[in-house]
């Protein structure tokens, strides 16, 4: 995720304490501070009565000794880093499979640890194939190719007169067929057949210019608009083609004409050896005036995809399916999940496929985009039918850094509680970096506890390196306490603005340095997190422990 850097007028001035201007932080003596933050006695979990966690992966969970220790020492919650996201527990074909989810959360229990559900609905990490396949790759309402060319005759033929419109040709009756603007099933023009009286069915006939590509053994559904001044039949012809030769004629007599557009419709199935067909209409035998139009050949076995209201409906079932499946399938055991997770852009609008592009990746599928703002109401509605208990959460990040995306979101809260949709809590990320606004982090603990909804710090990080300099910038003490101060800060403005009564608690997003999203996804050159690479406490832990015990 990318971060906005705030620089604010005052640079972190409770870790110097009477420093009256910024020094250049990566130039700087590491005797920058004043203030040491080296007590790192404390057990976290103990130093507070709300919940206190950290982000866990089960790999390392359970084969990294030292990483277990840390969390099962630290921790009273752990929120799964993945095991619980759309695509870890969804499978190609749409069904579960919670094995590996249930072997972390029995892990966790075992060593009395509780788990935070994350997360139900949000854009990424999801198992988007398996969706994108129930509304047709993307629910952009197209159906099969239509291989007819010029079908509804918009195009009319240039350089001759003897042919009304592009891709079609007169075999008999040259001076029947017009192009008409007027009496048409769809768009701007038709095709209009004036037949004379006398004749047979082969003395007006119009057929398509090319021979249309088909393969052997599918099915093609034929299908036209026609209408009559007056009512009669006519015959239509499928011409199959063997390679070059031509093969036995399909005729298809009887079809009627009313005085009103109707469609008629016919499955072919392509006999063995045929390479294309040509369609040929036979109009004569019966003086009237006829008008054609809209004319199509499609491959049958292609179903288009549902639009508008099937569309929406189709989504939010799927929906609805995720949320009650997974909140079921944990009711009593996990107490409390990320309903909705990342609803805003960065632009603060809420999100959908033109500002959440999926730029080549096959884990996005962006539910508002299908369902709109009434997205988040039904799927808070879903999980609290599915745990009438749990706490329920909307959460989101750059909150402390956009105020635009705050007031969104705030606002979004504030609509979902008044409309009893079940929504207990707000999640703040705070993936927060040395120079982030002191006055920015007030204003959104204020503005988030205004809502009188729980306020969590979901999932907290502080980059110490948010000008990407290079060399060992892990190791610089001056660095080091830039970034205790800032968790520090974080905390106790947690406790001075968030009442007590709605604390839903704070989650470090990892554990060691070396395992943070940051150094590994991101793979930028930083420290963010309270352990170092071998587990060893941090000054940023001391700053941590300090900030619960309002120090």
């Amino acid at each position: 995720m990318r971060k906005k850097l705030i620089i604010p007028g005052l640079l972190l001035l409770t870790v110097v304490g009477m420093y009256s201007c910024k020094k250049d932080i990566y130039k700087g003596a590491d005797s920058l501070a004043d203030v040491q933050f080296t007590d790192s006695a404390a057990v976290l979990k103990s130093l507070v009565s709300f919940p206190l966690g950290m982000a866990a992966e089960y790999p390392l969970s359970s084969t990294n000794n030292s990483y277990w220790a840390v969390v099962k020492r630290e921790a009273g919650w752990i929120t799964f880093g993945n095991e619980l996201k759309n695509d870890a527990v969804v499978k190609a074909d749409g069904s579960y499979d919670f094995t590996r989810a249930d072997n972390f959360y029995n892990l966790a229990t075992t060593a009395g640890i509780k788990v935070f559900g994350h997360t139900l609905v949000w854009h990424s990490q999801q198992r988007a194939s398996y969706y994108n396949g129930l509304i047709g790759g993307g629910g952009s309402g197209s159906g099969p190719t239509n291989l007819v060319v010029n079908p509804g005759f918009e195009s009319t033929a240039v350089g001759t007169t003897a042919e009304p419109a592009d891709g079609w040709q007169v075999l008999n009756g040259a001076g029947q067929f017009v192009s008409t603007g007027s009496n048409v099933n769809a768009g701007a023009k038709a095709l209009q057949v004036n037949v004379p009286a006398g004749g047979q069915n082969y003395n007006t006939q119009i057929a398509t210019k090319a021979q249309i590509p088909v393969t052997a053994g599918k099915t093609y559904t034929i299908s036209y608009y026609i209408k009559g001044a007056a009512a009669q039949n006519i015959q239509f012809e499928i011409r199959p083609y063997l390679g070059a030769a031509a093969g036995s004629v399909n005729y298809q007599g009887g079809k009627p004409v009313t005085t009103a557009y109707s469609k008629v419709t016919y499955d072919y199935a392509i006999p063995v050896g045929v390479t294309a067909i040509q369609l040929a209409f036979d109009l004569g035998g019966t003086q009237n005036t006829l008008y054609i139009d809209d004319v199509s050949i499609t491959d049958a076995s292609i179903v288009a995809p549902p639009s508008g209201g099937a569309l929406t409906v189709l989504v939010d079932n799927a929906m609805k399916n995720h949320i009650q499946t997974v909140v079921s399938h944990y009711v009593g055991k996990i107490t409390a999940w990320d309903v909705i997770n990342e609803p805003f852009s960065d632009a603060a609008e809420l999100r959908n496929n033109s500002n959440t592009p999926s730029t080549g990746r096959t884990d996005v599928f962006v539910w508002q985009n299908y369902l709109g703002r009434d997205y988040a109401a039904k799927a808070f509605t879903y999980a609290r039918a599915s745990d009438a208990k749990a706490d329920l959460y909307m959460n989101d990040y750059n909150l402390e850094s956009s105020t635009a995306k705050l007031d969104a979101f705030v606002a979004m809260a504030k609509e979902l509680k008044a409309a009893n949709t079940g929504i207990t809590g707000v999640g703040t990320q705070m993936h927060c970096n040395i120079n982030t606004s002191y006055n920015m982090i007030n204003d959104m603990f204020q503005k988030l506890a205004a809502t009188g909804l729980k306020v969590r710090i979901s999932e907290l990080d502080i980059r110490l390196n948010p000008s990407e300099k290079v060399g060992n910038v892990g190791s610089s003490t001056a660095l080091q306490n830039l970034q205790a101060a800032m968790y520090n800060y974080v905390v106790k403005a947690y406790l001075k603005y968030v009442p007590e009564a709605q604390r839903g608690g704070i989650t470090v997003w990892g554990v060691a340095d070396t395992d943070s999203w940051i150094t590994t996804s991101l793979a930028k050159n930083d420290a963010p997190l309270l352990f170092n690479a071998t587990y060893g406490k941090k000054p940023a832990f001391s700053g941590f422990a300090k900030g619960l015990k309002g120090q």
